[in-house]
C-alpha cells in the first residue's frame, strides 16, 4: 500500500477504473493549440498533449478505435514543407510549448508569460463552466471557515460560491450583520463591498479546488498501480529478477513521493486558507493569493505527470483480475519507466513557498 501521508482509496475486485477525460480546457496534459497565435490553419485545429512517455507530441486526430495519432514537434517542417533556411514561428513556439511542464490552465498562466509566448486571448486560460459547476463542493472547502467566522455555525455550508456571495450580500441574521461589519473594518471597505472583494479571490480557490480534485480522482487508480507491484514482487520467477525489483522499487518510491508532497501542500493551503478567515485584513488577501499561486506550477507538474501514467494504466488494467504479473511488468518497462525520471526529478520542496509571518490580532 502506498504510504503517502494521508488516507489514500481502497481499491475493491469490483472496482472499473475508467480513464480519465476532461475538455482540452480543463486538462492538465492537453493543450488546444487554437489558442495560440499560429499561422499554420490544419496546426490550429490539432491539440499539443503529453503522451504515455511524458513527451509532446502534435495530436491530429483521436478515437475510441484507432487511437490517438501523433507527430513529432521536430517531423512538423517536413510535413508542412517548411523552408529549412529558417525556423517557421509556428515550430519556435512550438518548441518552446514543449518544454512546459504542465498544461493546466494556472500553470499555462504562468509558463507562458515567463517564456514570453504570446496567447491569442488569455481570457481563454480560464477552466470552462462545467468544471467550475463541478468543482463546488471544493469550492467550499475553501469558504467553510469564513462562513463559520460569519454565522458561526454549519446551517450555511452547502451550495455554490455563488450562494456564498448572496448570503454577504444579504446576510440574515443579526450577529452576521455585526461580524460583517468587523470584517469590512478590517479590511478598510464598505461592507457592501466584501461580496466584490471576495469574488476577486474566487479563482485563487478556485485554482486549489482544481487541484484538489484532480489528486482525489486519481488516488484509487496510484493504490492499484502501487498494488500491483506486489505481483510482480511474488512471483517466483519475476522477483529473481533484480533490475526488476529495482524498477518495482523505483517506481513506488517516487509515487509515493509525490503524492505525499501533493498531499501534503494541499493541507499546508489549507491551513493558510483558514488562517485568513481568523484574521483578516486586506494584506493578508494578498499574501495568501500570492501563497496559493507560488505553487500552482509544481503541483500542476506533479498532478500532469501522475495523472498520465495512471491513465495508461487505467486504459490496459481496469479491473484487477486483467492484470497478470508478466503483463504487469512488461507495462512498466515499456510504458510506466519511460519520461518516468520526469517524476523522479520532481521536488516540491525546492519550491516549497517561505514560511509566512502575519501578525495575529
Amino acid at each position: 500500500m502506498p504510504v503517502t501521508g494521508h488516507h489514500m482509496a481502497e481499491r475493491t475486485s469490483d472496482d472499473i477504473l475508467q480513464p480519465i477525460s476532461d475538455s482540452d480546457i480543463d486538462s492538465l496534459y492537453v493543450l488546444p493549440l487554437d489558442i495560440l497565435p499560429l499561422e499554420t490553419p490544419a496546426l490550429k485545429r490539432s491539440r499539443l498533449i503529453k503522451n504515455v512517455r511524458l513527451k509532446c507530441a502534435v495530436e491530429v486526430f483521436w478515437d475510441q478505435q484507432s487511437g490517438s495519432g501523433q507527430i513529432d514537434i521536430e517531423a512538423l517542417p517536413g510535413l508542412f514543407n517548411w523552408q529549412t533556411a529558417s525556423v517557421h514561428p509556428d515550430l519556435s513556439i512550438l518548441r518552446r510549448i514543449s518544454i512546459l511542464p504542465s498544461f493546466d490552465v494556472y500553470s499555462l498562466r504562468i509558463s507562458l508569460r515567463e517564456q514570453g509566448i504570446p496567447v491569442n486571448d488569455y481570457a481563454a486560460l480560464r477552466l470552462s463552466p462545467q468544471k467550475e459547476a463541478e468543482l463546488s463542493k471544493y469550492m467550499f472547502k475553501c469558504t467553510k471557515p469564513l462562513i463559520k467566522a460569519i454565522y458561526a455555525n454549519d446551517d450555511y455550508c452547502e451550495g455554490t460560491f455563488e450562494d456564498l456571495m448572496r448570503l454577504f450580500r444579504d446576510p440574515d441574521v443579526e450577529n452576521a450583520r455585526n461580524r460583517l461589519e468587523s470584517m469590512a473594518r478590517a479590511l478598510g471597505i464598505n461592507v457592501s463591498e466584501i461580496p466584490s472583494f471576495i469574488e476577486n479571490y474566487g479563482d485563487t480557490f478556485l485554482s486549489i479546488s482544481y487541484f484538489r480534485h484532480c489528486f482525489e480522482r486519481i488516488e484509487l487508480y496510484i493504490t492499484s498501480c502501487l498494488q500491483s507491484l506486489t505481483k510482480i514482487r511474488e512471483h517466483f520467477q519475476l522477483k529473481l529478477d533484480t533490475n526488476l525489483m529495482a524498477l518495482c522499487d523505483s517506481i513506488e518510491e517516487s509515487i509515493n513521493r509525490i503524492s505525499a508532497s501533493v498531499g501534503g501542500s494541499l493541507e499546508t493551503i489549507d491551513r493558510r486558507v483558514a488562517e485568513l478567515w481568523e484574521h483578516t485584513s486586506s494584506d493578508e488577501f494578498r499574501s495568501v493569493k500570492a501563497f496559493i499561486e507560488s505553487y500552482h506550477l509544481t503541483l500542476g507538474t506533479a498532478l500532469c505527470c501522475l495523472t498520465v501514467k495512471m491513465n495508461a494504466f487505467a486504459r490496459i488494467f481496469p479491473k484487477p483480475s486483467a492484470s497478470g504479473p508478466f503483463r504487469l511488468a512488461d507495462f512498466m518497462i515499456a510504458e510506466m519507466i519511460p519520461g518516468f525520471e520526469i517524476i523522479r526529478g520532481i521536488d516540491l520542496s525546492l519550491t516549497r513557498p517561505k514560511q509566512h509571518h502575519h501578525a495575529r490580532a
